[in-house]
């Protein structure tokens, strides 16, 4: 029987889904908790996205919603903590953390991931928050001058592109760190492996692929015969869809390709139904099956800004500059969350698949004027303060009210807006050198 997933449109590492556990029950529970984050995280951003392409760390997401937690206080860490289902200052989460860290990666592969804590070199940190972050993270934080927009950028960029091995370029855009960054929290994910059993190169030819909208196109489609984990599912909806496990060399890591049974079924309704506990039930159930099986050759990388995604998922104050709480972090000026930002690039081949994420959260100070900005209909009120009385009041509803210049090009009082005369005629009262009348000039 062939099995030819010529829908793929998503595909989901284990090293982002199923990450591995302690062996104990807190372990466990900490492992499960922050990859179903991340998939919740990543399906609410893909729903925004709509049909397409996309790759998204679900691991690099909950890692730096973890460390946020330990620069938060009040609702803006409450928040995060109800969004991931688990406080990193929890006693026993700190040292779940690092013995997951630890674990990561093993024979045949390389999987490594990073977190990069990044301050700036005038703000005075909270009492404690070093310890704290070298207890949970296992690193200080490293000084920036971020009055230096250009240069802390290229430390940052650098610093990404170090652990992702030239992967993730250009990480942080212009004007996503200047001189009011405060912090940046960072995170990257670096994974090399080579399949337990590769394609043959000899048997990759061009084959139709079936996109989402009933076009096809002609790909590169990598072909092997191999005994396979497989099973077949179905959503709650009644959706029918086929699942396969491609192992990587060592065991440890493998990657899971889902796909509707149907060409023609949309796979926004399987990945709305995606979490950790599903992505779990399938690893329980396949069987091991021989089978053919076809899977386009392919390279994909995705931008994410996670800002409107985190608030769907409840965790909002952080972004508002007049709720964010910081103050676990500093308490010498008040910050919020300015940037969430995410960058995913895969590559999937006859040998293997190689693939970096790098996620990034940008604080900001709010020490800086916040602006008020009338670009929309206004009322306006002149009021006599110290008696009450309101001498003037109207609507500006729209452009074709407004002044230019010493009374304008356009007035009220041009001709479509005429004024009578002592003599009770309708005559214009304007031309080109101003309001003809004497009393109004200045």
């Amino acid at each position: 029987m062939q099995v030819a997933l010529v829908a793929l449109a998503w595909v989901a590492l284990a090293w982002g889904v199923t990450a591995p556990t302690s062996g104990t029950p807190a372990g466990a529970r900490v492992a499960r908790l922050a990859a179903d984050f991340g998939i919740r995280l990543f399906r609410e951003a893909a729903g925004r996205r709509g049909d397409g392409n996309a790759a998204f760390s679900p691991h690099g997401a909950a890692a730096v919603l973890g460390a946020l937690q330990l620069a938060t206080a009040g609702p803006s860490r409450h928040q995060i903590e109800a969004a991931m289902g688990f406080g990193i200052n929890e006693p026993g989460v700190a040292l779940e953390l690092r013995r997951l860290r630890k674990q990561l990666g093993g024979p045949g592969q390389r999987l490594a991931a990073a977190e990069g804590l990044f301050v700036a070199r005038e703000l005075a940190l909270a009492p404690g928050v070093i310890t704290r972050f070298v207890h949970t993270l296992g690193r200080r934080p490293a000084q920036v001058d971020f009055q230096q927009p250009q240069q802390a950028r290229a430390i940052l960029n650098a610093w990404v592109q170090n652990h992702t091995q030239g992967m993730i370029r250009d990480f942080l855009p212009p004007g996503a760190a200047g001189p009011g960054t405060r912090l940046v929290l960072a995170t990257a994910v670096y994974f090399k492996g080579s399949w337990l059993q590769p394609f043959p190169a000899a048997a990759t030819r061009r084959r139709l692929f079936h996109k989402a909208d009933g076009s096809t196109a002609a790909v590169p489609m990598m072909e092997q015969t191999a005994k396979l984990n497989y099973g077949e599912f179905a959503t709650p909806q009644g959706l029918d869809y086929d699942v396969v496990e491609l192992p990587y060399h060592g065991g440890a890591v493998s990657m899971l390709v889902a796909a509707p049974a149907r060409r023609e079924a949309p796979l926004a309704a399987l990945a709305g139904a995606l979490d950790a506990d599903l992505v779990a039930a399938w690893a329980a159930n396949m069987t091991r099956v021989p089978r053919v099986l076809v899977l386009p050759r392919f390279s994909l990388e995705t931008a994410w800004d996670l800002r409107a995604s985190l608030k769907a998922l409840g965790v909002r104050a952080v972004f508002e500059p007049e709720a964010a709480d910081f103050t676990a972090l500093s308490a010498e000026e008040p910050l919020f969350l300015a940037q969430a930002l995410q960058k995913v690039r895969i590559e999937v081949n006859e040998s293997g698949t190689e693939a970096a994420s790098a996620t990034a959260a940008v604080v900001h100070s709010r020490m800086a004027p916040l602006e008020i900005l009338m670009d929309r209909p206004f009322l306006f009120i002149v009021r006599h303060n110290p008696t009450g009385p309101i001498t003037l009041c109207g609507v500006n509803g729209g452009p074709i009210n407004f002044l230019w210049g010493r009374w304008g090009p356009t007035t009220p009082y041009g001709s479509h807006h005429p004024m009578r005369s002592q003599r009770g005629a309708t005559t214009p009262m304007w031309d080109q050198r101003g309001p003809i009348n004497p009393v109004w000039s200045q």
